[in-house]
């Protein structure tokens, strides 16, 4: 699970130490000379943020400086699958707005990757950095097919668990630990029959009402919960 050093004090000891540093955010308005040195010697990736940026990540308030630990933000299918973790299957989103909701939810509950099936143009992508408030920064978003995306699964240890109405049990009683990918479908055709065959499991939300489906944005927050519960819980056991 993805964590933060914070603050320019806490990351300069960090780089001069020479800890395992994926990534440094500096505000571009403070005076960070030094860390900036650091992360070109090293060759960590430096990003520049505002000060409310930075404000709105940190998790304690105003900083010069954060870094990113304990996941590599970049990588093609194949890498993100072999590190293993959480990784989630937006399978046929095609809303650019939800898929930036839908990364931001993945990376602030600990995902380590996000594999999409939906070409995307430039804008487009724009358009999901921006509803993700630039998440993608700090999280893998691997677009590919899904037969590619099938087919890789298949040759790992991966558990293919899809969030469906035609489920047979709730998140809560399924094992969500370990390396699993974490599926849910379009806004209005759910998760494809292929993707719904391969799985290995299959779940679904309690409904109580007249409307008989959530909104997409409360599929992947309530399981995200779940399985960060369930990996937290695991931890201090």
């Amino acid at each position: 699970m993805a964590g933060q050093i914070t603050g320019a004090e806490a990351v300069l000891a960090a780089l001069h130490s020479q800890d395992d540093l994926e990534m440094v955010l500096v505000d571009r308005d403070k005076d960070t000379t030094e860390i900036r040195r650091l992360c070109e010697e090293l060759n960590i990736p430096l990003e520049e943020g505002s000060t409310n940026d930075l404000w709105r990540m940190s998790a304690e308030g105003h900083v010069d400086a954060l870094a990113l630990i304990g996941r590599t933000p970049n990588g093609d299918l194949e890498q993100v699958l072999e590190r293993g973790g959480t990784v989630w299957f937006f399978d046929g989103v095609t809303y650019s707005t939800n898929l930036g909701f839908a990364i931001r939810t993945a990376e602030v509950s600990g995902a380590d990757a996000v594999v999409l099936n939906v070409a995307k143009t430039h804008e487009e992508r724009r358009t999901i950095r921006r509803s993700s408030m630039r998440a993608d920064r700090f999280i893998p978003v691997v677009y590919s097919t899904t037969e590619e995306i099938l087919k890789a699964v298949k040759s790992t240890d991966f558990r293919l668990i899809s969030v469906e109405d035609v489920g047979t049990h709730e998140p809560w009683d399924e094992d969500l630990t370990g390396n699993v990918m974490l599926v849910v479908g379009a806004e209005k055709e759910g998760i494809s029959a292929e993707v719904l065959d391969a799985s290995d499991a299959c779940v679904l939300l309690p409904m109580d009402g007249f409307v008989p489906s959530y909104n997409l944005q409360v599929a992947v927050s309530v399981v995200a919960l779940e399985a960060l519960r369930q990996r937290n819980l695991n931890s201090k056991n």
